[in-house]
């Protein structure tokens, strides 16, 4: 009978032992925190599975890093919750992705405090209705791979301190209201940036020494951009999709050169002159070419894809004529 009851006993320990270890799961302070950030959203009914008894490692919107136990993650997407980013975010010491999206009844400035968040890999602010610059501060945050500040309320100019993120693979920042010119020093930006998008701004100016980036990909469409862009091509460059439409660029497009990693280029609606150099029959990636409305001349070189694009890339210019536009005369 004692035998029976210890036997008991050890299968009670052994079986309630996992449920012990996944209870425990949640580190105290991290919940803590939760439970604050939760209070300073309202209690809103997105955030209704963050109860006090229940392991934060199984609430909706964060996880937990495996090794640690520490929450890692912070997503929240299209939720119902008003009000500010609240600055007890930074006390998650241990996070590593930070996200707001499609928030509209967020609002305010981005925090502070926010670069107490040093282990912080991917920030993304976007689709809300946060306002005031983008925060010269975001330069300490030294390990950012991802930066996505786009679609909100935000002003002013870039920062130039922004080139301190050396490790940053892309930066978002389109459609916003910033003004003034793109900053010399992103010349400076890290080489391992790949993808850059300002697009849908009121940005005046492209300094030249952005063309010593070697992007995959740069959005700067509808923006007041004046001047030459030509430098952001050449042959030695692995650009793949370039969109500088709806500006106000003027310069000679005759004898810019482009990489054969080229497949998209939207320069519509622009002052661009010249006319189509030949070497763009040479580009077997290219499937998307935009000119129209521009004031290019000349006959549309014939081979590559150049002939297989509707009509509408090429028409209100000037004098461009040649399939798919009508015949030269």
């Amino acid at each position: 009978m004692k035998i029976t009851f210890l036997l008991v006993l050890s299968l009670l320990a052994l079986f309630s032992q996992p449920f012990l270890s996944q209870a425990e799961r949640c580190h105290p302070q991290d919940k803590r925190v939760l439970l604050k950030i939760k209070k300073a959203f309202n209690n809103p009914y997105h955030l209704a599975s963050w109860i006090p008894d229940t392991d934060c490692c199984s609430w909706y919107v964060v996880e937990c890093d495996r090794t640690t136990n520490r929450i890692n993650d912070f997503h929240l997407f299209s939720a119902s919750v008003s009000g500010q980013i609240p600055e007890t975010i930074a006390e998650l010491p241990f996070l590593e992705s930070l996200m707001f999206r499609k928030i509209t009844n967020l609002t305010g400035t981005i925090p502070h405090a926010i670069t107490r968040l040093t282990r912080l890999r991917s920030l993304t602010i976007s689709w809300t209705n946060i306002s005031g610059p983008v925060p010269a501060f975001l330069s300490e945050l030294k390990n950012l791979t991802s930066l996505d500040l786009s679609f909100n309320n935000l002003s002013g100019s870039i920062p130039p301190s922004l080139i301190q993120l050396r490790n940053l693979n892309d930066m978002r920042l389109d459609r916003n209201k910033l003004t003034g010119n793109i900053p010399e020093s992103f010349g400076n930006l890290t080489p391992s940036l790949q993808y850059l998008y300002l697009s849908h701004n009121q940005l005046s100016g492209i300094p030249r020494a952005l063309g010593d980036l070697n992007l995959t990909s740069i959005e700067l469409q509808r923006n007041r951009l004046e001047g030459d862009v030509s430098f952001m091509f050449g042959r030695n460059k692995t650009i793949q999709y370039a969109d500088f439409s709806r500006n106000m660029l003027q310069f000679d497009l005759s004898h810019v050169e482009f990489p054969d990693s080229l497949s998209s280029l939207d320069l519509n609606h622009n002052r661009i002159t010249g006319s189509l150099p030949e070497g763009l029959t040479k580009l077997e990636s290219l499937y998307n070419l935009n000119v129209s409305y521009n004031r290019l001349c000349g006959k549309i070189p014939v081979g590559g894809k150049l002939q297989e694009l509707d009509y509408t890339a090429y028409f209100h210019n000037r004098c461009l004529c040649g399939a798919p536009l009508p015949d030269c005369k």
